[in-house]
């Protein structure tokens, strides 16, 4: 099962050694800027670094102003862009333009408390926005405002113009349920994403170890599974054993949940012949509204691992389509 290892959680691991860290966000982006607002790195006292601000234009920039402010203990507003002369000398030379909030742990900048705090929120799978005004006058974290900003995932600053809300929403997961050759194929690609994979199938033959080396594997029904795992709004479910032994018991916990995306594998007879089971069990037409069936893009897919494009395509586009 993949760890959370993000800044946050660098820079909480290099304070716990002894050593300084600060934290460089981006707040906000124009024109073809690389990363999306949000995006972080962390440096500690000792010039390592973590994470990106650009994806490699301007973090040695940041590295040197990073460490100025650890030693300050000072709050940093910086911005890059084209008509920079120093931007342009690390490689923004392409029109885009990023701001860049450079926040030391500790006096000046984040209690290590609430650094604390929010590695702890972000482990349990609990959605947190912190919120900061942009001068480093005062910070906070919140787990029950900013509901649209936690749907869309979506940082940004507030319209005041003054406040900067990051928001932390639990890691993608994919719960795979079928350990089948297009699970084989789509378990990397989504893990390649970004998404943590679990694959569910009661025959050890096909769940095992070796046929997935890079997922939490559980042999047991779906339903017990699902119930251990849990099946919250951050979550992926894909069926593809067809076999409504398997995939039935799954589907009366996901459509019961908040996950993003449901797909199940299949013709369109097979899923047709699921409606009326999933009918005649007590669902409404909205809920089962929400099973991509069958699952994944038409864009003629061929072979376990175009299917499996299909499919990761069409989570994407669930995940971010409004």
């Amino acid at each position: 099962m993949q760890t959370l290892t993000g800044a946050p959680e660098q820079a909480l691991a290099w304070i716990r050694s002894g050593k300084g860290a600060a934290l460089a966000t981006v707040i906000e982006t124009w024109g073809s800027a690389p990363r999306r607002v949000g995006a972080q790195m962390v440096v500690s006292s000792e010039a390592e670094m973590e994470g990106s601000v650009s994806g490699g234009c301007v973090e040695g920039a940041v590295v040197v102003e990073a460490l100025e402010a650890l030693e300050d203990g000072a709050v940093k507003l910086l911005e890059y862009g084209v008509s920079d002369g120093d931007a342009f000398a690390v490689g923004l030379a392409c029109g885009g333009t990023i701001r860049v909030l450079v926040e030391p742990i500790g006096a000046g900048g984040i209690p290590q408390e609430m650094l604390e705090a929010l590695v702890a929120a972000r482990a349990a799978r609990t959605p947190v926005a912190y919120v900061t005004a942009l001068d480093g006058g005062a910070r906070k974290l919140d787990t029950t405002g900013h509901a649209d900003r936690f749907r869309k995932d979506r940082s940004g600053i507030e319209e005041d113009g003054k406040t900067f809300v990051a928001i932390h929403n639990p890691p993608l997961r994919l719960v795979v349920v079928g350990a089948v050759h297009i699970a084989q194929a789509l378990v990397p690609m989504a893990r390649i994403a970004g998404f943590d994979p679990v694959v569910i199938d009661p025959r050890e033959a096909f769940g095992s170890a070796a046929r997935f080396p890079d997922a939490r594997v559980i042999n047991d029904w779906p339903d017990a599974a699902l119930a251990q795992v849990g099946v919250d709004s951050r979550t992926a479910l894909v069926l593809l054993t067809h076999d409504p032994k398997l995939d039935d018991p799954a589907l009366h916990v996901g459509l019961r949940a908040e996950g993003f995306y449901i797909g199940a594998l299949g013709s369109t007879r097979t899923h047709a012949a699921r409606v009326a089971r999933l009918t005649e069990a007590g669902f409404d037409p909205h809920q089962i509204a929400r099973i991509r069936g069958p699952v994944g893009l038409d864009i003629g897919a061929s072979g376990p691992a175009e299917i499996a494009v299909s499919i990761l395509a069409q989570m994407i586009e669930a995940l971010r389509t409004p």
